[in-house]
């Protein structure tokens, strides 16, 4: 009895699938079509779609990377030129510190030796100047003593009340510029 109720339930079972394929309109020429439809479908769209797209994207993603390999260069580049630049702004402060210091000593130097030329300028204007005194004060005591011994020859012609020749007053003239000399 197990046996004919086997059979029939797999009759049924059977009966039920068809039913089940027939209820939605499912042929299996019709699924082996549509899969190859789908398959060549795919196959365009993987070599025309899919493929560019991946090796664009790959392409991209290339030139991303080389992008950040360069601009990771170029910070280090930038850092250093940035201490290169510093060390050329401290080469070039330590140089005008030196420039600096070397045009005060030469203006020291030059105001020293300025100074020392018109000291010394000073010095031989001071000596000349003294030398100049020195000769128009020997010159007005040569002068006086000559002025003094004309007006003594003059006050001893008046109280001798007499006239001196040229000989006389020379003389006279004479004595009392020695005696002024010798005073």
């Amino acid at each position: 009895m197990t046996l004919p109720l086997l059979l029939a339930a797999a009759v049924q079972a059977h009966a039920a699938e068809q039913g089940i394929a027939e209820k939605f309109g499912l042929e299996p020429k019709y699924i082996i079509i549509q899969a190859i439809s789908f398959l060549i479908v795919l196959g365009v769209l993987y070599k025309f779609g899919i493929k560019p797209t991946i090796t664009a994207m790959e392409e991209r993603a290339t030139k991303i990377g080389a992008g950040l390999k360069y601009a990771e260069e170029m910070q280090v580049k930038l850092a250093a030129s940035q201490q290169e630049s510093a060390a050329m702004v401290r080469k070039s402060q330590v140089e005008a510190t030196r420039i600096v210091e070397d045009a005060r000593k030469s203006a020291k130097e030059y105001v020293d030796k300025q100074t020392q030329e018109a000291a010394a300028k000073a010095s031989d204007l001071l000596t000349k100047a003294q030398q100049a005194i020195e000769l128009e004060q020997k010159k007005m005591l040569a002068d006086a003593r000559t002025e003094i011994a004309r007006l003594v020859v003059a006050t001893t012609e008046r109280v001798l009340a007499k006239k001196l020749t040229d000989a006389d007053r020379a003389a006279y003239n004479d004595a009392a510029s020695r005696e002024l000399t010798s005073v």
